[in-house]
């Protein structure tokens, strides 16, 4: 009888831990992979006018910063995933693509948002937030655990884990959901910082998470001096005419 009693108290005690972390989970309240997948395809072609032209690596994170998603694509040959993803990507851009996405979430509320090259000016040696790209950094163990196989996959390590990390120049934007709440954040890498930020720009948009407090648009200037302000690439940086995300 106690040992019936206790399996039971184990087994509700289970699938109550179990619906509490459903119910926690993010993940699961933006959209599914194939969603993610279609709009980071979409967004790399729309931007392919821009920069190199190198594959991207795309992260998404829920509110709380867990990672919820990862892909590398080549808008030239497709998808880039694999052991020999950085062969044609920048294996480096998979891990800063996700300190990018955690920085968006991390420094956005439901009434402001912070892309990730809007505090550029204010971290430079004499800036009001210097250092501030030193903080919160980037957990080691979940960014090298797991296997090379499944770098970019729906089996990537990353996903699930919060990786951390502060990244100070463009390629990570917040998204908002139909109601105005933040929901999590978007962080592409591979190429400029300028197209990185177009690229996370249109993800967002093309996955319906476009709805900001405010104009969180870039400045693209020869020397930052204010928020929302970051240094032009100068490797055929997109324009206000070319792309809603640069002013």
């Amino acid at each position: 009888m106690y040992k019936q009693v206790a399996l039971t108290a184990f087994v509700l005690s289970a699938l109550g831990v179990s619906q509490m972390a459903m119910a926690s989970d993010g993940c699961l309240a933006l959209p599914t992979r194939a969603t993610f997948v279609a709009a980071v395809e979409q967004a790399v072609v729309d931007t392919n006018g821009f920069g190199f032209h190198l594959p991207m690596w795309v992260t998404m994170v829920d509110n709380t910063g867990k990672i919820c998603q990862v892909y590398s694509f080549d808008a030239a040959t497709g998808p880039n995933t694999g052991e020999n993803a950085g062969n044609k990507a920048w294996l480096g851009s998979r891990i800063i693509s996700a300190q990018k996405a955690n920085t968006a979430n991390a420094f956005s509320l439901d009434g402001l948002s912070i892309p990730t090259g809007a505090v550029y000016a204010a971290v430079v040696p004499g800036g009001s937030l210097y250092g501030l790209q030193h903080s919160n950094p980037v957990d080691a163990s979940t960014a090298y655990g797991g296997i090379p196989a499944s770098y970019g996959t729906a089996f990537d390590y990353l996903r699930y884990h919060r990786i951390g990390g502060v990244n100070v120049f463009g390629g990570g934007v917040a998204l908002y959901d139909a109601s105005g709440k933040k929901v999590g954040a978007i962080g592409a890498s591979g190429d400029t910082s300028c197209r990185d930020h177009t690229v996370a720009w249109q993800t967002r948009v093309h996955l319906g998470l476009a709805n900001t407090p405010n104009d969180d648009r870039l400045g693209l200037v020869a020397t930052p001096t204010a928020l929302f302000q970051q240094p032009a690439c100068g490797v055929a940086d997109p324009t206000a005419a070319d792309n809603v995300g640069i002013k």
